[in-house]
């Protein structure tokens, strides 16, 4: 058969892409994100969050053949590497001492949203070959340094290493509802160890006996003045931390407006007064209306105006587990890194990333240290797997 001659474009914003032949993309993969869908990678760029005066400079990849968009990919220029949690500093130090320009690089990822998932939309395999090559010659003949690919699916990872590129792998902790679903959060509670049992209700009851409830909002259901005090939080959050916050304000605004069924807002209060919230991202598994794949739930964004005991635990973790168990949702992702959630549950899994690199000595010594971290990864994954919270007939 031979081989397809795909027509390649290059757009710098995603508002001049079909937003149903993109969708139509990510939804055909078996494992859709709404982090991909053409509405939230615009208000990435509309709200001024992911652009080129942030150091994302968007470009969106597209091959059609006959006119119809078979495979695409959100791609920026870097020229820094923050908001990607996989972390390449020391590759961008070791450019710097050799004399050489490390950025601006290619990034082929949903900026500041370390979730396992989708990044090459395509029709085929053959399509999302083909998608890869292009991404390699169009760094190459714009005389990149790099071009790393991050968080990829399984499907998205093999391909990436058949074509060549160097694999790396990180760790996160997702929760698991079991084969046979918990009936509540008690049930899901005796199917852990007695230490960790013990942990969490200590910590839930600190959170109760300091006075604070919590109420829950989902889609539509979360007002304006909702929206308004969860980015005070979140906003606070960073500026504790000497950063301003990553995602403006209007951001949220446009996920109010055109993705507000992706969303689910946990509210802690005090006298009737709001303290806290946990933000939770949602996939619910639905497709045309009809169920089709798993229901997800993603941990992303919390802050807090009041220091209570516990309460980042119960905002982000017990609340959002218990409303999954409720709601029947099979898995909770707590993102990027933190050992700590493996005492509410949450266990270890790989995640894996796709990186060239134009320099040939350069491409050898990280390659050189990826077999290095690998190997270390996998050690701690062992490690990992002796301590589980779970009682051992219990592992899901």
């Amino acid at each position: 058969m031979p081989a397809i001659d795909y027509v390649t474009r290059v757009v710098e914003s995603i508002q001049d892409v079909n937003p149903q032949a993109w969708d139509a993309l990510v939804q055909a993969r078996p494992d859709p994100s709404p982090f991909l869908e053409h509405a939230y990678l615009a208000a990435m760029q509309t709200s001024g969050s992911a652009c080129q005066a942030t150091g994302w400079a968007p470009h969106f990849l597209l091959l059609e053949n006959a006119g119809e968009l078979v495979a695409a990919c959100p791609m920026y220029l870097k020229d820094h590497s923050y908001g990607e949690y996989v972390f390449d500093w020391a590759w961008a130090n070791a450019y710097q001492q050799h004399g050489l320009a490390y950025y601006p690089k290619a990034l082929v990822a949903v900026p500041f949203t370390p979730v396992p998932g989708a990044r090459l939309l395509a029709k085929n395999h053959a399509a999302r070959t083909a998608l890869i090559q292009k991404l390699l010659s169009w760094c190459a003949d714009h005389q990149l340094s790099s071009l790393h690919l991050l968080f990829l699916s399984p499907t998205d990872a093999r391909a990436c290493e058949e074509a060549g590129l160097m694999l790396r792998d990180t760790v996160q902790f997702h929760w698991e509802n079991s084969l046979i679903p918990y009936s509540d959060f008690d049930s899901f509670l005796t199917t852990l160890n007695q230490e960790k049992r013990k942990k969490i209700r200590q910590e839930r009851r600190k959170v109760a006996d300091a006075g604070v409830q919590f109420r829950w909002r989902q889609g539509a259901d979360i007002s304006t003045a909702d929206w308004d005090f969860f980015y005070r939080c979140y906003e606070r959050t960073y500026l504790e931390h000497g950063n301003a916050p990553y995602l403006s304000r209007d951001f949220f605004e446009q996920m109010q407006s055109n993705m507000a069924g992706n969303w689910l807002l946990f509210v802690a209060e005090r006298n009737q007064q709001p303290i806290a919230c946990s933000l939770i991202a949602l996939s619910d598994g639905s497709q045309e209306g009809e169920p089709s794949h798993p229901k997800v739930a993603y941990g992303r964004y919390w802050g807090a105006l009041e220091r209570v005991d516990c309460l980042h635990f119960e905002a982000c973790y017990y609340q959002p587990l218990q409303w999954c168990i409720n709601q029947g949702y099979q898995r909770f992702e707590g993102g990027a890194q933190g050992e700590h959630k493996m005492a509410r549950a949450l266990l270890p899994i790989k995640t894996q990333s796709a990186h060239w690199l134009a320099h040939p000595s350069f491409s050898d010594a990280v390659a050189r240290f990826l077999e290095r971290e690998q190997e270390g990864v996998g050690n701690y994954l062992e490690d990992l797997a002796q301590r589980t919270p779970f009682k051992t007939a219990n592992l899901p």
